[in-house]
């Protein structure tokens, strides 16, 4: 029980660390910065629905200058020979886009007279997906492996990509012109959805105002936890406590959703696990070894909604969320957690 216990709190204090030295840096967006530690934590995948200049390249970045290698000095001489995992790689999709662009291609050498893969940009810790829904359905696809399997296939030879592997990706609410809106398959690989909105005046006033420092500091900010220190979160986020009642909760809602006239169809089963997962990893960036009602209410619009498909009569999706949630958590007040 001991070492159980100095695992959780190994784990909380790699969490704490992340999410302070993003907040020093992403000013205003606390909630969106503990989502996307959250997700990191539970070995899953965020989609950011933000507007142009929202910050999301700089959340990125720095989260993968946060994690370092196992070893220091992969992090300061990266060799693509030998080890192509880098911290960070940023993709812009676009609509001309193959899928070698982002996996990476075999190039011939006339030398030796044998093919070289040259590794993609998804060999990194953390993967900026940028506006993912401007490439096509084959890029689609091809990224859609990477972020399910945690590997890439090319001329059927199959290459693992890191266990740490991590993807923000992101659309914009604004532009839909020239976009290939997300297949369902492809919603579901993400973890999270999480909406951006504008930051208010008095934390624009300071950004405008601290401007050049926040900038420096994204760019000079030193690594405060290891690639090992991720992965032992994850397994202390595996071991957090979910009370039966809470799990049969989940499942109520989960069920509430197939069948129901204001959607076209319901969450799957894997759905329910992942919901289960992002309770869980809530749990452990609030501190506690233990789920909660509350983290289940704040978590499963973050989870569900991207996964369900409402129809037009049900108004404001968030709020027929809400009602539909309301009977299964009314219910789970009655039985108690123990």
């Amino acid at each position: 029980m001991s070492a159980q216990i100095e695992e959780f709190t190994t784990a909380s204090t790699t969490v704490l660390k992340l999410c302070s030295s993003l907040e020093k840096v992403i000013r205003g967006r606390t909630d969106t910065v503990r989502l996307v530690v959250a997700a990191l934590v539970a070995d899953g995948h965020v989609l950011l629905e933000d507007y142009p200049g929202s910050g999301k390249t700089t959340l990125s970045k720095t989260l993968g200058r946060l994690i370092s290698a196992d070893d220091p000095t992969r992090n300061q001489f990266p060799s693509l020979a030998t080890d192509p995992i880098v911290p960070f790689r940023r993709i812009q999709f676009t609509p001309d886009m193959l899928p070698g662009d982002v996996l990476g291609v075999n190039i011939f050498d006339p030398k030796t007279g044998q093919f070289h893969f040259m590794h993609g940009p998804v060999f990194a810790h953390v993967v900026l997906a940028d506006e993912i829904n401007r490439t096509g359905p084959k890029v689609q696809a091809a990224f859609l492996e990477c972020m399910a399997e945690k590997q890439v296939t090319m001329d059927n030879v199959t290459r693992p990509l890191d266990q740490l592997f991590f993807v923000l990706g992101t659309q914009n609410p604004l532009d839909i012109a020239g976009t290939y809106p997300l297949p369902q398959v492809q919603l579901d690989r993400f973890l999270l959805k999480v909406p951006m909105s504008y930051v208010d005046s008095a934390t624009e006033c300071e950004i405008l105002e601290n401007h050049s420092a926040i900038k420096d500091a994204s760019v000079s900010i030193d690594p405060v936890c290891s690639r090992s220190d991720i992965l032992a979160a994850r397994k202390a986020c595996e071991a957090v406590h979910v009370a039966q009642p809470l799990r049969q909760a989940i499942i109520d809602i989960v069920q509430a959703t197939r069948g129901n006239p204001m959607i076209q169809f319901g969450a799957s089963t894997r759905a329910a696990l992942m919901l289960q997962t992002a309770i869980k990893a809530w749990a452990l960036i609030q501190g506690r070894d233990h789920a909660t009602e509350d983290d289940l209410r704040y978590m499963a619009p973050f989870v569900l909604l991207h996964r369900l498909r409402f129809h037009a009569g049900a108004g404001d999706a968030h709020k027929a969320l809400e009602t539909l949630m309301q009977p299964s958590m009314e219910k789970l007040v009655r039985r108690g957690l123990r």
